[in-house]
């Protein structure tokens, strides 16, 4: 069990933790962290999600079973948290639906890819592009379309309908994915020389993309709501993998994707959880912070789930 926090989890928080020190004593300033998570989400996640993609092995890689069990999860933990927002916090409907966003999106790629690859290696990071080529499309498609029906109540579906598409086909790392689909089933083949300039690109990925989110966290201190912020902890790091746990075993979903859907639902909430809550304006101090101390504290859920996987 002590094994798996020292080898697995604490080199990944040890990074994210030395752009936590860095940024917090001034040695990173805010501009650099701006620059480098805008270098990693905005270039390099996106190229590593496309290689991953267009090498990928689709008929092999897409098992319904997955899918079916961690956006399934996913589903009822966005209703989750955004009724119990509404119903035991007393927040108005725009909030619980950026607080239900938090409950729903899971930090797949900047914690489950590197924390899934350190426990089972890189050939078993099947069901993780799996699950991350539909991941941002499923979860803003949900929150935006949600949130877009609440605001837009008696404005008609039109508005609803354009809005929820110019958000989708503006981020990075949809139009990665999308690319990533579009080689792989058209079967063009990525010239050597820019495949490899790529791969250059993308092993500085995840390593500055957690070192970068050491220092968003120093911009987002935990303030007030803390029964809210709790609330999507919970949902987040509990009933999320539990639920994909229960679904994956009713399915017989084989060990690989198995441990894949677990471990990503297991993560904390991703910052796009805040970016979701500033695009609206809406529950945003618990949108950062439930990023904040979602992300420390699952340091030892993570650590829990990682050792009943086995």
């Amino acid at each position: 069990m002590l094994q798996n926090l020292i080898d697995v989890i604490l080199p990944v928080f040890l990074v994210i933790g030395a752009g936590y020190a860095a940024t917090l004593f001034g040695y990173f300033k805010e501009m650099h962290v701006d620059g480098l998570m805008k270098f990693t989400q905005g270039f390099a996640i996106p190229c590593l999600l496309f290689l991953a993609i267009a090498h990928l092995d689709l008929t092999a890689s897409f098992d319904p079973r997955l899918l079916g069990s961690f956006y399934a999860a996913a589903g009822i933990c966005f209703v989750a948290g955004m009724l119990g927002a509404r119903l035991i916090f007393g927040r108005e409907w725009e909030d619980s639906v950026a607080i239900g966003f938090c409950c729903l999106f899971s930090n797949s790629v900047l914690l489950g890819l590197p924390i899934t690859e350190r426990a089972y290696g890189p050939e078993n990071l099947t069901g993780n592009y799996a699950i991350i080529a539909f991941h941002s499309p499923f979860c803003y498609c949900v929150g935006i379309t949600v949130m877009e029906f609440i605001r837009n109540r008696g404005h008609g579906g039109t508005r609803m309908v354009r809005s929820v598409f110019s958000a989708m086909f503006k981020n990075a790392l949809i139009l990665g994915i999308t690319l990533g689909f579009i080689v792989n089933l058209s079967g063009i083949a990525i010239p050597a020389v820019v495949d490899e300039a790529l791969g250059l690109i993308t092993r500085a990925a995840l390593p500055g993309a957690l070192f970068a989110l050491g220092g968003v966290l120093v911009m987002y201190r935990p303030e007030g709501d803390l029964k809210a912020i709790g609330f999507v902890c919970c949902v987040s790091l509990v009933l999320h993998p539990s639920l994909v746990w229960l679904f994956g075993s009713l399915s017989a979903l084989p060990q690989d994707l198995f441990r894949s859907g677990v471990l990503n639902a297991a993560m904390a909430p991703g910052f796009n959880a805040y970016i979701f809550a500033s695009l609206y304006g809406r529950a945003k101090r618990v949108a950062a912070s439930s990023v904040l101390i979602g992300t420390g504290v699952s340091i030892l859920t993570v650590w829990v789930w990682l050792t009943l996987l086995g």
